[in-house]
């Protein structure tokens, strides 16, 4: 636990709580003679933190951003595959507690599983600290996309959308190119078409990166 400390750049007071963070349901429902509880109700707690802590940079660092547009960027920063990208910087998944079934069909790579571990450590981090290291975790982790999103390029395949939908008949698709590496880290290669000609392309660690990446490399090109 202790590496895993050092990366999350704080150290517990309460160990049990980060634990407790990183236990999956399948290992509590496997160990409950233990009296070994599930990170549920943390991830619950964890959303929540998550979620304000995000709302309260963008009202406060953006006052100009409209409340659609604020929402928009809540929910690019908080949604799974943005929590997964965070688990595999920490390299979390090798931490988490899985019940025999979860291990043997890739429980530690799943992206449910590592999304909702992050939201779980976050409110052990709070619980333990206090919403001030809860913040500095949110802000190293997670709001240092904030300034892409802004800028536009966090949403390219929105922005792309609109730009298109200007010319009446117009239709974007996106094709999955290629996949590589192993499980724990893919490397996705996307093509944006507009109707049926292709006109961008791009990799990421997920397909909504990859997809992100290409209307990014089209948007750039279409504006030439």
């Amino acid at each position: 636990m202790e590496a895993l400390e050092t990366k999350l750049n704080y150290c517990f007071s309460n160990r049990g709580l980060l634990i407790n963070a990183l236990t999956h349901s399948s290992y509590a429902n496997e160990n409950r003679g233990r009296s070994c509880e599930s990170n549920e109700r943390l991830e619950f707690l964890g959303d929540s933190v998550l979620g304000m802590v995000v709302a309260d940079a963008l009202y406060k660092r953006f006052p100009e951003l409209p409340e659609g547009k604020m929402t928009r960027l809540r929910s690019q920063l908080v949604c799974e595959e943005s929590l997964h990208h965070v688990a595999s910087q920490l390299g979390l998944g090798e931490y988490i507690r899985l019940g025999r079934g979860e291990e043997h069909t890739g429980g530690r790579t799943r992206t449910s599983i590592l999304a909702d571990a992050v939201e779980a450590v976050i409110a052990a981090m709070y619980l333990d600290g206090g919403m001030d290291v809860a913040r500095g975790f949110i802000n190293r982790f997670i709001l240092s996309e904030l300034e892409t999103g802004i800028s536009g390029s966090g949403d390219s395949k929105t922005e792309l959308q609109e730009l298109v939908q200007k010319k009446s008949g117009s239709v974007l698709s996106y094709e999955l190119l290629n996949e590589t590496g192993p499980d724990h880290d893919k490397t996705f290669t996307s093509q944006v078409s507009l109707n049926g000609r292709p006109i961008g392309s791009g990799s990421g660690r997920t397909k909504k990166e990859a997809e992100q990446s290409a209307a990014r490399a089209a948007l750039a090109a279409l504006r030439k």
